[in-house]
């Protein structure tokens, strides 16, 4: 017989100590936790001690519809801990710096900031991106042309 090889899959599973983005129109939304206890196939208990108090979620049951799971993990964190277990894992696992170094955050961060332009500042980034357009059309011309 063959040998067989057992690979895991890629899925966002919810589990304990999986860190989630909260979502909706609740007052936490956009911040990030973790998953402290698994209450039922809807309800999760979180907790998200986050250094950064624009991140932090106090202690509080969620329904899985407003959260979205991210691809971390907090490993080894125990089954229901408390807040001040969770904030050492956080911390051991670096999860904020790791947040602010995702394709996700960043995107979060630039929509923020193109939703805040002004009407002048819209038209300033259209006259750029006319100016690189210009620019790059001009190099591959150039290009073209030797070839």
């Amino acid at each position: 017989m063959g040998d067989a090889t057992i690979v895991a899959s890629n899925w966002r599973l919810v589990e304990v100590g999986r860190v989630i983005l909260l979502q909706g129109n609740g007052p936490y939304a956009g911040r990030l936790a973790t998953i402290v206890e698994i209450i039922d196939h809807k309800r999760v208990l979180i907790d998200g001690p986050s250094s950064d108090e624009k991140l932090a979620v106090p202690r509080q049951a969620i329904s899985l519809s407003d959260a979205l799971l991210a691809p971390f993990v907090i490993e080894k964190l125990p089954r229901a801990a408390r807040t001040g277990t969770v904030k050492k894992f956080w911390e051991e696992a670096q999860i904020d710096a790791k947040w602010k170094e995702s394709s996700w955050a960043k995107r979060k961060e630039q929509n923020e900031r193109r939703r805040a332009l002004t009407d002048f500042d819209r038209f300033k980034v259209m006259r750029l991106k006319k100016q690189r357009r210009f620019e790059q059309r001009k190099a591959l011309a150039k290009v073209k042309a030797s070839a």
